[in-house]
């Protein structure tokens, strides 16, 4: 069994490439609104509800390290959703940034909802 730290190495290069490619492939935005960073964090809290449903019903847990914490650690975007939101604020886009915050936690809440629910209904 690889070990746990080189499992999150290798998983995190993975995930932060893969977000690089999103904002690769996404246009800057609406008005400067940070569209690929909401993008990442919505599709990174849908996946992170089915591994994490996945993992939990198929014995998968030693693939945690690498799979969570690792590729959707380095994909996923808090910091710079905190940010991009920050950013909108002091550029007096109030309310922009307070649409932002609102809808990027409610989406990404609700896409780990959705990814356990469908994980649960595949895996289980």
């Amino acid at each position: 069994m690889m070990n746990p730290f080189l499992q999150v190495a290798i998983g995190g290069a993975v995930g932060s490439v893969a977000r690089y490619g999103v904002y690769r492939l996404m246009p800057a935005g609406w008005s400067g609104f940070p569209v690929a960073t909401l993008i990442v964090n919505v599709t990174g809290s849908f996946v992170m509800g089915l591994l994490a449903a996945l993992l939990a019903h198929r014995g998968g847990q030693h693939l945690a390290p690498l799979l969570l914490t690792g590729v959707l650690g380095g994909y996923t975007t808090f910091s710079a959703f905190s940010l991009d939101a920050l950013s909108l604020w002091e550029r007096g886009q109030m309310v922009g940034a307070s649409a932002y915050i609102l809808v990027s936690v409610v989406l990404s809440l609700a896409a780990v909802l959705v990814g356990m629910a469908v994980g649960r209904g595949l895996f289980a």
